[in-house]
């Protein structure tokens, strides 16, 4: 019943993933991607219920790390603002990171290899026995934009670390990434297009 249930999820992942390719090419053709005034209006018209909803997204695209969180992340700082859209952002990823840290230690390993590869489970899980090395292997990869967030907070659940050492790290270290990752997408293509005009 495992396997069949690794494999359903493992198959989901990859509709997901090609569900979010089109659904991304359909928000660009009515407007939503590049014109964030469309999306801002759909949202407003729902008011704080807009932010919830977009924070609930980040939950679940945490808990369940099959939806490309990137493209969440982004979405959030074009539709809300810099500010507010880094809020709802952290508030989401924060609240989704405990939760999946907590299922992770509740469920172990079989709950792990429900969402990554055998292969990248073990090279991650490799660097447990070291426990001062691996909370600063931890430390950076959530510091880091484009390290394998969700997949080492479940690996960090197999740990020994305590919650409150683990919420510490994430409130501190995961604005960098937030801010990071949100503004190179949103004005790096901006500043590349810039530099070869001129």
């Amino acid at each position: 019943m495992y396997k069949f249930w690794q494999k359903t999820i493992q198959i989901l992942s990859v509709l997901i993933l090609i569900a979010t390719f089109f659904f991304v090419i359909w928000l660009y053709k009515i407007g939503i991607l590049n014109d964030q005034n469309i999306l801002k209006e759909f949202l407003e018209k729902q008011g704080s219920l807009g932010s919830f909803t977009y924070i609930l997204i980040q939950i679940v695209q945490v808990v369940f790390p099959v939806i490309p969180g990137g493209v969440t992340t982004v979405v959030g700082a074009l539709v809300f603002g810099p500010l507010l859209g880094f809020v709802v952002n952290y508030i989401g990823i924060i609240i989704g990171s405990i939760i999946l840290f907590w299922l992770s230690r509740t469920y172990g390993r079989k709950f792990c290899l429900l969402f990554m590869k055998e292969e990248t489970f073990d090279k991650y899980e490799s660097k447990i026995d070291d426990k001062r090395g691996f909370e600063i292997f931890f430390i950076l990869c959530m510091l880091s934009p484009i390290s394998p967030a969700d997949a080492m907070v479940m690996i960090t659940g197999l740990t020994s670390m305590s919650y409150r050492k683990f919420i510490t790290i994430i409130l501190i270290c995961k604005p960098l990434s937030i801010i990071s990752y949100s503004y190179f997408w949103i004005y790096g293509g901006q500043l590349i297009q810039q530099f070869f005009n001129k």
